[in-house]
């Protein structure tokens, strides 16, 4: 049998995006995807995105491949993990991604026979934060051989794990479930239409997401300003002394810090007062 399907196969393909953060934390970084997505809140510091569309059958990649993207690219600018879940006629498997660190995932055939590596699964726990002990056996039964099991329970029973973690999916988002059907689903449940917008509101949610984080304080608002203040006043003596001293080092780490605690403080005007 090929278990490879192409961006046709027929069969009801669909995708999930799994995020672990509520839903205000989601909606500024999910349109920078550029694609239509339907935001829900999905439990407890989880919300899930569906595709309003089907970009695996319009070009050549297949379904797990243009996930993993949503997921790698959904996670490099955030502190939350992004959780993918694909399924097609032939296959079905997840991809975990977190921050700049390199995707792992698994798969399963169509009856539930496990393609994955074990290794996987350990660092999908670990990353997760997933109970060492009952988690993890509960994760190790998915890769074992199990005739009763397709790779529908699979997921289903992946879901049931992360329940634990206080992920609570809407009634009828669940994996193996046509893309149109999780859309009419979504929408029923009150999703959110989230759209790309254009480069200005990308940029501005950006800014948002940055000044939201941990280096937020340190970006904008008295304590950037104080940063600020203090690399123009360090700058300006170590210009002065390379200028006189006719050293360029000191020029140039003056010349930085000085042109740096600037930027900060124009930065920190304009977005107080942005007309």
């Amino acid at each position: 049998m090929n278990a490879t399907s192409g961006p046709g196969s027929a069969g009801p393909a669909g995708a999930l995006l799994l995020c672990r953060a509520d839903p205000t934390a989601v909606r500024p970084p999910a349109p920078l995807l550029r694609e239509h997505l339907l935001l829900v809140p999905a439990g407890q510091e989880w919300s899930v995105l569906v595709p309003e569309g089907k970009p695996w059958r319009e070009g050549a990649a297949e379904i797990d491949q243009v996930v993993t993207g949503w997921a790698a690219a959904l996670a490099v600018g955030v502190s939350w993990p992004v959780l993918a879940l694909w399924w097609d006629a032939d296959r079905a498997g997840y991809t975990l991604a977190s921050g700049f660190r390199r995707t792992v995932g698994y798969v399963w055939l169509a009856d539930g026979t496990p393609l994955g590596e074990d290794e996987a699964m350990r660092t999908f726990a670990a990353r997760l934060g997933l109970d060492p002990v009952l988690d993890a056996q509960a994760l190790e039964g998915l890769t074992a051989p199990d005739p009763d099991a397709d790779a529908r329970a699979r997921l289903l029973g992946l879901i049931a794990v992360l329940t634990r973690t206080g992920l609570a999916l809407p009634a009828g988002l669940t994996p193996g479930e046509p893309a149109d059907r999780l859309r009419s689903t979504a929408l029923a449940h009150g999703a959110e239409h989230l759209e790309w917008s254009g480069w200005r509101d990308a940029v501005r949610a950006e800014l948002d997401l940055m000044e939201g984080g941990p280096l937020g304080p340190y970006v904008r608002g008295p304590k950037a300003r104080l940063l600020a203040l203090a690399q123009v006043a360090a700058g300006v003596p170590l210009l002065v002394l390379g200028l006189r001293r006719r050293s360029g080092g000191w020029a140039t780490a003056g010349a930085l810090l000085l042109a740096d605690g600037a930027l900060g403080l124009l930065y920190d005007r304009l977005r107080r007062d942005p007309a």
